[in-house]
């Protein structure tokens, strides 16, 4: 889950990068086509046995609403400061938790919710106390909608993980999300130079790289469990905000931020510990 942060947030700064020259459904088709011809020789190899699901439905509607959540959090991140962007994305974890709770049948816990509400919480210090223009309006809103859209397609993402590979799923996805990007791509088109268009297919692998290690993370642990780690891009964000685009972080951000980092760490502590129990009593029976 760290890993897919990092690299998220890595993306996130080639985002706003080409933020002047390409638009947001313009940068996720291109996105997309990267992944899809680095993920080719897979597709290539394994043909029609790859595809094979006995929930087509779930997984096009999950690549469906996965583009559309790119291209609202592209937008997103292209006119709005990376921390903040990054706190609203956060505000998926209010429907992850009861979708995973209700849909997935995961049980939950005390300590999964408070260390979720705390992270959240952490994220309403970064948001109630940072000044926004009117401009930021529309951005924020389709921030919003992106994380609404993303809490389905990671709820859809562990149910595909039960009886699916990682690299059907990252396949499907692959193939789909191409078509479903590719309308709104044309009516905003601009045709990349050659130095753009190595930066848009970078984002295409480090897209294919997030997904990987996000599907892994949802295989080999509870969703309810492990998505406040994902509040860790927060911080990354603070990081690189400051480094490429000279986004100051205020003492409210900083605060927020150690919050958020708090409330993972004591997760991922007490998940670890409970794991370790847990084997030493499978060994001891």
């Amino acid at each position: 889950m760290l890993a897919s942060a990092l690299c998220f947030t890595v993306m996130t700064v080639l985002v706003k990068l080409l933020a002047d020259r390409y638009a947001a459904p313009v940068q996720i088709f291109y996105r997309q086509l990267a992944a899809l011809i680095l993920l080719s020789p897979l597709i290539l190899r394994r043909g029609r046995k790859l595809f094979q699901s006995t929930r087509p439905g779930l997984l096009a509607f999950r690549a469906g609403a996965g583009a559309a959540a790119l291209i609202f959090a592209n937008y997103g991140y292209q006119y709005l400061p990376m921390a903040f962007a990054n706190a609203l994305s956060f505000t998926r974890a209010l429907w992850i938790v009861p979708l995973s709770v209700f849909v997935l049948r995961e049980g939950t816990n005390w300590a999964r919710v408070g260390a979720t509400l705390v992270g959240f919480a952490g994220v309403l210090i970064v948001l109630g106390l940072t000044p926004l223009p009117d401009e930021a309006l529309l951005p924020t809103l389709a921030a919003l909608a992106s994380a609404m859209l993303f809490a389905f397609t990671i709820t859809s993402m562990k149910v595909m993980t039960r009886d699916h590979s990682i690299q059907t799923i990252l396949a499907w996805n692959a193939v789909l999300g191409v078509a479903f990007a590719a309308p709104p791509a044309l009516l905003m088109w601009t045709w990349p130079d050659l130095g753009d268009l190595f930066i848009l297919m970078l984002m295409g692998a480090l897209a294919i790289a997030t997904q990987a290690c996000f599907a892994k993370a949802l295989q080999r642990g509870d969703a309810a469990a492990i998505a406040p780690i994902d509040y860790t891009r927060l911080l990354f964000a603070l990081l690189f905000g400051l480094l490429f685009f000279n986004e100051t972080p205020t003492w409210n951000a900083i605060a927020g931020g150690c919050v958020i980092a708090g409330a993972a760490i004591y997760l991922s502590w007490r998940e670890h510990r409970s794991n370790a129990s847990s084997t030493r009593g499978g060994d001891g029976a």
